[in-house]
């Protein structure tokens, strides 16, 4: 796991709790702009689950460290012999921002964020996402190196909101927008490890893998997310529908339906095979780089309109 933040959280201590029960399992602090700290860390590793996310919020600068930290852990990946695969972590907003996205009919993997429209807007998420990610891939095609990204739609589920509230304010800046032209989209915390375990675990997965539970495209699914990430997202007393209007969807996921009917369902597996224990340090993991101090100041607008 790789993460650019300093300082140890709740969820951390719990990750390094886990070295006194399981033998095979070490910690180590990495910078992700060291790239001789990953280098080391990586030794003897046969697969890395690469988080990259700002604990601080978005904006121009982080764009840059977030890139310059992606081509350190894909070089230091490359560099490392026993490494079988690399899967990186992406975001949905890597291929939803562009001009007239809603004249389209499918955004699938094969779709990116336009750089300059995210300048212009000043999506600074979305530009950190997909900048970095196509720094990844362009360096790890040079290196050879087997690497899959997993593109996440809003990541949810039982703390997380509390956990990570600049993430997720962050990913929902222009949720407006995301919302109208049909690209709003999230995912189960639970579902989303499930799927980077199959992605390393599955030898013929390549590429990019699009991955959500649902789309928002109607006000009372909007109205049921916005629930959910309570108190970063508050409704106006007694708030009711006021519309029916059905938005197209134009995000497609074929690609990780064909991964995910291919394979079981890690998570809740009666009988928990082997790489269940993975999956329970990839969720542990996957909250701690979401993770961030509490919110400051005014939350930006839902993601629809009243």
């Amino acid at each position: 796991m790789a993460s650019p933040r300093v300082g140890e959280t709740d969820i951390e201590k719990k990750i390094r709790d886990l070295q006194e029960v399981e033998e095979r399992l070490v910690v180590f602090s990495v910078d992700i702009l060291d790239y001789h700290s990953i280098l080391i860390a990586l030794n003897g590793c046969s697969a890395l689950f690469c988080c990259l996310d700002s604990s601080d919020g978005y904006d121009d600068k982080v764009v840059d460290l977030e890139v310059r930290g992606a081509i350190n852990v894909v070089e230091a990946s490359a560099q490392t012999e026993s490494l079988e695969k690399m899967v990186f972590t992406s975001s949905l907003t890597a291929a939803i921002w562009r001009e007239n996205i809603c004249s389209e009919k499918d955004v699938d993997e094969r779709s990116w964020s336009d750089q300059a429209f995210c300048r212009k807007m000043k999506l600074w998420h979305a530009l950190a996402k997909t900048l970095s990610e196509q720094a990844a891939w362009a360096l790890a095609m040079d290196r050879t190196l087997n690497m899959v990204s997993i593109n996440a739609g809003l990541v949810v589920g039982p703390g997380i909101t509390q956990q990570s509230p600049r993430s997720t304010m962050s990913y929902l800046q222009g949720a407006a927008q995301m919302y109208e032209n049909g690209v709003l989209a999230y995912v189960d915390v639970n579902f989303l490890v499930d799927v980077h375990i199959r992605a390393f675990e599955v030898q013929s997965t390549c590429g990019r893998y699009f991955c959500f539970d649902r789309i928002v495209n109607t006000e009372v699914e909007a109205i049921k997310l916005a629930q959910s990430l309570s108190p970063l997202i508050s409704l106006p007393p007694r708030y009711e529908c006021q519309g029916s209007e059905v938005y197209a969807e134009r995000l497609r996921t074929s690609k990780l339906n064909k991964l995910v009917d291919s394979t079981a369902f890690i998570g809740f597996s009666s009988s928990p095979p082997a790489s269940f224990g993975c999956y329970v340090f990839l969720e542990a993991t996957v909250r701690s780089c979401l993770s961030a101090p509490l919110l400051v100041g005014s939350p930006p607008p839902p993601p629809w309109r009243v």
